[in-house]
């Protein structure tokens, strides 16, 4: 049984998305850890997330949102830091189906130009036997026509006709008995 070749770059691309799980989890950790990245990274992604969630809510609702009152601190921490970790394995994912992309149009190419090279090749092919057809119908141009073969032929036929006429041939002799 014929196996084709693993598919060794689909197997990376599904370890780095697997790795990209575990790599959110510790940017949440740090991101509750250390209040630079709480203060910085975290909180403003966050609030703006609460913001726009409200004012979509409220808005389906049917009531007027004006005012969205902000998360606290420890709540806006929490869901940025989930916000984070969930574009972390997004753009993992989104890299791993670019580079596929990429991937499959590199070899779309080769297969492209594969065939426009095998395409060439026959034309050239193609060029080749219509010349060596025309130079075999210029031979059988010049080849004398059948009905000068068969002149030739019924010539023949005289020539020897003629020879034999001529010449009769010899009578068998008899072989003396002993």
């Amino acid at each position: 049984m014929v196996v084709g070749a693993f598919p060794m770059a689909k197997l990376l691309y599904l370890g780095i998305r697997q790795v990209s799980k575990p790599l959110a989890n510790r940017i949440k950790e740090a991101a509750r850890r250390s209040e630079f990245f709480k203060t910085y990274i975290c909180l403003p992604p966050a609030q703006l997330y609460h913001w726009a969630e409200m004012r979509a809510k409220m808005r389906l609702m049917g009531f007027r949102a004006e005012a969205v009152k902000p998360l606290n601190e420890d709540a806006a921490a929490e869901l940025g830091a989930e916000l984070l970790g969930e574009a972390t394995v997004f753009l993992v994912a989104g890299g791993c189906l670019v580079l596929e992309y990429w991937r499959h149009q590199a070899h779309q190419r080769r297969k492209r130009s594969e065939r426009q090279a095998a395409w060439e090749a026959m034309r050239d092919e193609v060029g080749h036997l219509a010349l060596a057809l025309e130079a075999l119908q210029e031979q059988v141009r010049a080849a004398p026509a059948q009905s000068a073969l068969e002149e030739l032929q019924a010539q023949m036929r005289e020539v020897r006709a003629g020879l034999c006429a001529r010449d009769p041939p010899s009578a068998p002799r008899a072989t003396p008995e002993e």
